[in-house]
Parts: C-alpha cells; structure tokens; sequence
C-alpha cells in the first residue's frame, strides 16, 4: 500500500492517488469526512479554517460504495482558488505581470522551509516553496488516514487520539482505554482532563495577544493490532521505525517516542520492561505497557502509544528578524495566515498518519487482494497468539 499526494497551498486542489487497497472494501465518504471536519477544528485555528470546508470526492477506485482493488483517487478542491487564480493558476503568464505579481514573497520565516527551499530548487520567489511545504498538505494525509482506518476497521483494529500538553500546560492523568476512547472529542482542545481545558484556551489566546505560537504533545492509541506486525530481522521493517518516521515528516513535529517514551530514560529496567503472562481465553500478554506494544519493532498485542513532540508553528504574527533574499538587508520575515496553535488537530493528522503505516504493515504482511481474505488471515495471527 501506498499514495502520493499533490497540490498546493492556494492552488485549486488537493489530489491523492491511493495504490493497495483490498478489494470488496466498503467505502463512504462521510467516514473520511468526518476526519477531515475533526482537523480542522481545535482551539486555536486560524481564520482559513473559516474559508476551507474539507471534503473529498473519490474520483476513481470505488464502485457503488465498494472497492475494485485499483487505485483509489480522492480530490479535496480549494474553496478559496478564486481569490488566488492569478497568483497561483497553471497558465503562463507575461513578464509584465510577472513584475507586478502580488504577494512574491523574498523574506523567509525562520523554522520554515522558505530559504533552504529556495536555494535548492532554485526559486527567487519563495511563494514557490511555502505552497507545498504548508501544512495545508495533511488534509490530504488524512484523507489517506482515514481509508486506512475504515480497512482496520474491518479489522477490528481500533484508533484514538488525544492531547497531553499544549504550551507547558499538562494532562497527568493516566487513563484506561475506555476513558480515552469516550473523552478525546468532548473539548475543543482534545484533552481527556477538563479541569485544565480552560488553561490551555487561556495559554494560546496569550500566545496569539502576544502575535506568538504554542506547541505540545499529542499521542495515538491503537486497539486490536495482532502480534507479530513488524520484524526484528530488517532496520527498515521495524514497525515503531515506520511509524516514527512517518510522524516527524508530519510538518512541525520534531519529535516521536512510544510508551514512557523519554521518561524511560529515568528508570530502572525492573520497572520499564513488561512482564510476560498467560491465560487460556487471551492467551501473551503483558502486565504493563512501558513499552508502547512494542518489542524488537514488532506489536506484541498489547496497545500501540505513540506520543508526538509539535514546535510552535513558525508562522508568527510578531515575526522574527530575517534577510531579504534579493536585496539582503535585514527585515522582519513575512506573514501568511496562521494559527496561534495546532496541536488538537495535529493530534488528528498524527492518528491518520499512524494508521497509514499500521494498514501498510498489514497489507505487507498478509496476502491482501481482497479484504475477506484479509480478514480471515488476522483471525489466523489472532489464534496463534493463544495457541503457540
């Protein structure tokens, strides 16, 4: 299984082309919608999300609600194309209007892609570089993310997600998977303790008076994966690699870990290592979950967690100092329209990414043409598990 995806910030599109999905899957739009609706909300977006109204339309690869096992092509239009044909349509254009084009940009914004873009691809106008590397492309992810989730779906393979800390303001409640699965969606800034709701809506509305940005923490749970997803005998099929590396491509994520994550690092083995257990009806499994269901990069049954690390969003409306590319002076670098803070929908874009790469694993692992062969080997892996 796997996609790509194309488009640009304001252009009039996003496209994604899905390729591995089993057939005979049955799809409904609403259900990747839905996700689509959820990463645009949150506490602390910006006006955009006022404009943009995310929904998809699949274009190729269903049909009559079921899957045909051919690439599956999803189209996400830019509602706000209209106010940006001239800057950004595909046409040619006269050099006289390329002197007078608006919103060129020549300053780059510190902890963006906008300098190192440009000097690579050899652009002067760094408008060029912003448009793709805007976080506008995870709608498309999750677009993605949200096909995969209704293949586990079928799997009986659960996903939820969930706030920990936005701008130093922490969640330190420990929850079961109950509490986590009936609490995501019931504030605006996704934390399961509302107690401290308030003081995060209270950090990002200081942060935006103050023209600045707030990062957090967010984490993933998975529910149901079989054992044995992964392998230990390759660096690069180790399952917490993939995951690890598909979350930090996420725009703004600078860190990943799973379980204790970093707080593994303060104690002893005797009290990080999950012991081993058995009984008839479930047979392994494991009396703690230090490790994040992992062990030698492959699920050992128990939940998947997986915690994410978001750096303020670069974008500020107090920007810092910069260097015009053209003239080199010193300037205050550019403003595009932003948020003061992302992390409750980050948490969204994590979870779309994560299952992604649980579903590519899967289809990795097990013959896959259609999903009731699919089905029937995640029943035979379920079984092995009591039975070995």
């Amino acid at each position: 299984m796997r996609y790509l995806t194309s488009g640009e910030s304001h252009g009039p599109q996003l496209t994604v082309i899905i390729e591995g999905v089993p057939a005979n899957l049955e799809i409904n739009v609403e259900d990747i919608n839905e996700q689509m609706f959820k990463r645009q909300g949150g506490y602390g977006r910006g006006r955009r999300m006022q404009i943009e109204k995310d929904t998809v339309e699949i274009v190729s690869g269903v049909r009559n609600g079921y899957t045909l096992g051919s690439p599956i092509t999803l189209v996400v239009k830019n509602d706000d194309f209209t106010h940006w044909r001239n800057i950004m349509g595909a046409d040619p254009i006269s050099d006289e209007h390329r002197e007078n084009m608006k919103r060129v940009i020549t300053k780059p914004r510190p902890g963006h892609a906008d300098l190192i873009g440009g000097m690579k691809y050899n652009h002067r106008d760094l408008r060029n570089v912003l448009e793709r590397s805007s976080a506008r492309e995870t709608a498309a992810r999750v677009a993605v993310g949200a096909v995969s989730k209704i293949l586990l779906k079928q799997l009986d393979i659960e996903f939820y997600s969930r706030v920990v800390e936005i701008g130093g303001v922490k969640d330190q409640g420990l929850y079961d998977l109950e509490t986590i699965k009936n609490g995501v969606d019931k504030n605006d800034v996704r934390v399961i303790d509302e107690s401290i709701a308030q003081d995060m809506r209270d950090k990002i509305d200081e942060a935006k008076k103050a023209g600045d940005t707030l990062g957090g923490v967010v984490q993933v749970v998975v529910e149901g994966l079989p054992v044995g997803i992964g392998s230990y005998v390759h660096y690069d099929r180790k399952l917490d690699g993939r995951i690890a590396q598909g979350v930090v491509s996420i725009n703004a994520f600078k860190g990943v870990s799973f379980g204790e994550g970093f707080n593994a690092a303060e104690k002893p083995g005797s009290q990080i290592q999950d012991e081993i257990l058995y009984d008839e009806t479930n047979g392994y499994y494991r009396g703690s979950n230090h490790l994040g269901g992992f062990e030698g990069g492959m699920s050992n049954g128990m939940p998947i967690i997986v915690n994410g690390v978001m750096k303020p969003i670069p974008t500020l409306y107090k920007p810092l100092n910069s260097v015009d590319i053209n003239t080199k002076e010193s300037f205050k670098a550019s403003i595009e329209r932003s948020d003061s803070s992302a992390v409750p929908a980050a948490s969204v874009v994590v979870e779309n990414v994560v299952a992604f790469e649980i579903a590519k694993a899967l289809l990795e692992e097990f013959q896959s043409n259609h999903i009731e062969q699919l089905q029937d080997q995640i029943k035979e892996r379920r079984l092995l598990n009591i039975e070995y």
